[in-house]
Protein backbone atom coordinates (compact mmCIF):
# COMPACT_ATOMS: atom_id res chain seq x y z
CA UNK A 1 0.00 0.00 0.00
CA UNK A 2 1.54 3.32 -0.71
CA UNK A 3 1.50 6.32 1.76
CA UNK A 4 -1.60 7.89 -0.73
CA UNK A 5 -3.75 5.10 -0.25
CA UNK A 6 -2.76 4.67 3.66
CA UNK A 7 -4.57 8.22 4.18
CA UNK A 8 -7.69 6.68 1.89
CA UNK A 9 -7.80 3.66 3.95
CA UNK A 10 -6.93 5.64 7.25
CA UNK A 11 -9.87 8.20 6.70
CA UNK A 12 -12.72 5.21 5.61
CA UNK A 13 -11.45 3.69 9.07
CA UNK A 14 -12.02 6.90 10.94
CA UNK A 15 -15.33 7.22 8.73
CA UNK A 16 -16.89 4.23 9.84
CA UNK A 17 -15.62 4.52 13.60
CA UNK A 18 -17.34 8.27 13.54
CA UNK A 19 -20.23 6.59 12.09
CA UNK A 20 -20.96 3.69 14.57
CA UNK A 21 -20.07 6.13 17.83
CA UNK A 22 -23.36 8.76 16.43
CA UNK A 23 -25.09 7.54 13.03
CA UNK A 24 -25.95 11.12 12.95
CA UNK A 25 -23.19 13.16 13.17
CA UNK A 26 -22.15 13.52 9.40
CA UNK A 27 -25.84 13.93 8.13
CA UNK A 28 -26.02 17.08 10.84
CA UNK A 29 -22.11 18.20 9.91
CA UNK A 30 -23.45 18.50 6.45
CA UNK A 31 -26.47 21.05 7.21
CA UNK A 32 -24.61 23.45 9.06
CA UNK A 33 -21.50 24.49 10.70
CA UNK A 34 -21.82 26.41 13.90
CA UNK A 35 -18.52 26.66 15.43
CA UNK A 36 -17.43 29.37 18.10
CA UNK A 37 -14.20 29.68 17.71
CA UNK A 38 -11.57 30.80 14.79
CA UNK A 39 -8.51 29.39 15.31
CA UNK A 40 -5.58 31.62 13.91
CA UNK A 41 -2.46 28.97 13.85
CA UNK A 42 1.13 27.97 12.31
CA UNK A 43 1.01 25.51 9.29
CA UNK A 44 3.44 22.92 11.41
CA UNK A 45 2.31 19.48 11.21
CA UNK A 46 2.68 19.07 14.91
CA UNK A 47 -0.13 20.93 15.80
CA UNK A 48 -3.49 19.82 14.81
CA UNK A 49 -5.85 22.38 16.19
CA UNK A 50 -9.31 20.37 16.74
CA UNK A 51 -7.64 17.67 18.35
CA UNK A 52 -5.11 19.71 21.09
CA UNK A 53 -8.38 21.57 22.26
CA UNK A 54 -10.48 18.39 22.25
CA UNK A 55 -12.88 19.85 19.44
CA UNK A 56 -15.01 17.86 16.76
CA UNK A 57 -15.28 18.65 12.84
CA UNK A 58 -17.54 21.89 12.69
CA UNK A 59 -16.73 23.34 15.95
CA UNK A 60 -13.39 25.05 15.11
CA UNK A 61 -13.09 27.31 12.52
CA UNK A 62 -9.39 27.43 11.38
CA UNK A 63 -6.84 29.02 9.50
CA UNK A 64 -2.99 28.61 9.53
CA UNK A 65 0.36 29.76 7.83
CA UNK A 66 3.50 30.07 8.51
CA UNK A 67 4.25 31.25 11.86
CA UNK A 68 0.64 32.28 12.58
CA UNK A 69 1.14 35.72 11.41
CA UNK A 70 -2.12 38.22 10.76
CA UNK A 71 -1.32 40.61 8.53
CA UNK A 72 -3.08 43.41 7.45
CA UNK A 73 -1.84 43.00 4.07
CA UNK A 74 -3.08 39.54 3.58
CA UNK A 75 -6.57 38.96 1.89
CA UNK A 76 -6.43 35.03 2.44
CA UNK A 77 -6.33 35.67 6.57
CA UNK A 78 -8.91 39.30 6.63
CA UNK A 79 -11.05 36.85 4.56
CA UNK A 80 -11.56 33.95 6.53
CA UNK A 81 -11.41 36.69 9.74
CA UNK A 82 -14.25 38.50 8.05
CA UNK A 83 -16.39 35.14 7.25
CA UNK A 84 -16.12 33.92 10.72
CA UNK A 85 -16.82 37.00 12.71
CA UNK A 86 -19.45 37.92 10.01
CA UNK A 87 -20.88 35.12 8.99
CA UNK A 88 -20.61 32.46 11.43
CA UNK A 89 -20.36 34.81 14.75
CA UNK A 90 -17.59 32.93 16.60
CA UNK A 91 -17.33 34.25 19.55
CA UNK A 92 -13.56 33.70 20.35
CA UNK A 93 -10.95 34.24 17.87
CA UNK A 94 -7.66 32.42 19.37
CA UNK A 95 -4.47 33.21 17.60
CA UNK A 96 -1.93 29.91 18.73
CA UNK A 97 1.34 29.96 18.18
CA UNK A 98 3.66 27.21 19.66
CA UNK A 99 7.14 27.13 20.77
CA UNK A 100 10.01 26.09 18.92
CA UNK A 101 8.76 27.22 15.42
CA UNK A 102 10.65 26.59 12.66
CA UNK A 103 9.75 29.81 11.26
CA UNK A 104 10.92 31.78 14.34
CA UNK A 105 13.85 30.11 14.31
CA UNK A 106 14.59 31.02 11.24
CA UNK A 107 14.17 34.93 12.21
CA UNK A 108 16.46 34.64 15.28
CA UNK A 109 19.48 32.58 13.68
CA UNK A 110 19.26 34.29 10.42
CA UNK A 111 18.70 31.39 8.28
CA UNK A 112 17.55 31.72 4.84
CA UNK A 113 14.66 29.17 3.89
CA UNK A 114 13.71 30.82 0.58
CA UNK A 115 10.21 32.35 -0.82
CA UNK A 116 9.17 32.06 3.24
CA UNK A 117 11.69 34.98 4.15
CA UNK A 118 9.93 37.68 2.46
CA UNK A 119 6.85 36.10 4.97
CA UNK A 120 9.20 36.02 7.88
CA UNK A 121 9.52 40.16 7.33
CA UNK A 122 6.74 40.03 9.63
CA UNK A 123 8.43 37.97 12.67
CA UNK A 124 11.61 39.88 12.15
CA UNK A 125 9.88 43.15 12.51
CA UNK A 126 8.06 41.50 15.62
CA UNK A 127 11.82 40.65 16.84
CA UNK A 128 13.09 44.40 16.16
CA UNK A 129 9.80 45.49 18.33
CA UNK A 130 10.87 43.32 21.66
CA UNK A 131 14.72 43.39 20.84
CA UNK A 132 15.13 43.79 24.47
CA UNK A 133 12.72 40.83 25.55
CA UNK A 134 14.21 38.32 23.45
CA UNK A 135 18.06 39.46 23.40
CA UNK A 136 17.55 38.87 27.50
CA UNK A 137 17.19 35.15 27.02
CA UNK A 138 20.21 32.97 27.77
CA UNK A 139 20.44 30.89 25.18
CA UNK A 140 19.30 30.47 21.32
CA UNK A 141 16.33 27.85 22.11
CA UNK A 142 15.38 30.54 24.98
CA UNK A 143 15.47 33.29 22.37
CA UNK A 144 13.19 31.13 19.97
CA UNK A 145 10.47 30.49 22.62
CA UNK A 146 10.00 34.40 24.06
CA UNK A 147 10.34 35.50 20.11
CA UNK A 148 7.28 32.66 19.97
CA UNK A 149 5.65 34.35 22.64
CA UNK A 150 5.82 37.75 21.35
CA UNK A 151 5.01 36.75 18.27
CA UNK A 152 1.37 35.67 19.30
CA UNK A 153 1.19 39.25 21.28
CA UNK A 154 1.37 41.29 18.54
CA UNK A 155 -0.62 39.19 15.90
CA UNK A 156 -3.44 39.53 19.10
CA UNK A 157 -3.08 43.18 18.67
CA UNK A 158 -3.26 42.84 14.57
CA UNK A 159 -6.07 41.05 14.38
CA UNK A 160 -7.71 43.09 17.20
CA UNK A 161 -6.41 46.27 15.10
CA UNK A 162 -8.43 45.36 12.13
CA UNK A 163 -11.48 46.77 10.48
CA UNK A 164 -13.47 43.29 11.08
CA UNK A 165 -12.89 43.23 14.52
CA UNK A 166 -13.52 47.07 14.96
CA UNK A 167 -16.93 46.83 13.05
CA UNK A 168 -18.02 43.85 15.12
CA UNK A 169 -17.06 45.54 18.34
CA UNK A 170 -18.63 49.07 17.00
CA UNK A 171 -22.04 47.54 16.49
CA UNK A 172 -21.96 45.16 19.80
CA UNK A 173 -21.02 42.10 18.48
CA UNK A 174 -19.71 39.80 21.26
CA UNK A 175 -15.88 38.82 20.40
CA UNK A 176 -13.06 38.29 22.43
CA UNK A 177 -9.00 38.00 21.23
CA UNK A 178 -7.13 35.52 22.73
CA UNK A 179 -3.44 34.70 22.53
CA UNK A 180 -2.25 31.01 23.17
CA UNK A 181 1.20 28.97 23.38
CA UNK A 182 1.43 25.29 22.52
CA UNK A 183 3.83 23.54 24.07
CA UNK A 184 5.18 20.85 21.70
CA UNK A 185 6.96 19.15 24.30
CA UNK A 186 4.00 18.73 26.67
CA UNK A 187 0.78 18.82 24.70
CA UNK A 188 -0.49 21.97 27.09
CA UNK A 189 -1.62 25.37 26.09
CA UNK A 190 -0.82 28.37 27.81
CA UNK A 191 -2.48 31.23 28.01
CA UNK A 192 -0.51 34.46 27.41
CA UNK A 193 -2.62 36.96 28.95
CA UNK A 194 -3.75 39.09 26.47
CA UNK A 195 -6.94 38.97 25.46
CA UNK A 196 -8.58 41.78 23.60
CA UNK A 197 -12.57 42.21 24.28
CA UNK A 198 -15.49 40.43 25.88
CA UNK A 199 -17.02 37.54 24.27
CA UNK A 200 -20.26 38.19 26.59
CA UNK A 201 -20.57 41.53 25.33
CA UNK A 202 -19.46 44.71 23.30
CA UNK A 203 -15.89 46.06 23.95
CA UNK A 204 -13.23 48.38 23.09
CA UNK A 205 -10.74 48.03 20.62
CA UNK A 206 -7.33 48.91 20.31
CA UNK A 207 -6.13 52.37 19.38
Amino acid sequence: MSDIERLLSNNRAWSATIRERDPGFFPTLARQQTPSYLWIGCADSRVPANEIVGLLPGELFVHRNLANVVAHSDLNCLSVLQYAIDVLQVRHVIVCGHYGCSGVRSVVQGQRVGLADNWLRHVEAVRETHAAAVASAATTEEKVDRLCECNVIEQVANVARTTVARDAWRRGQPLAVHGWIYGLHDGLVRDLGVTVGEAAGPAAPLT
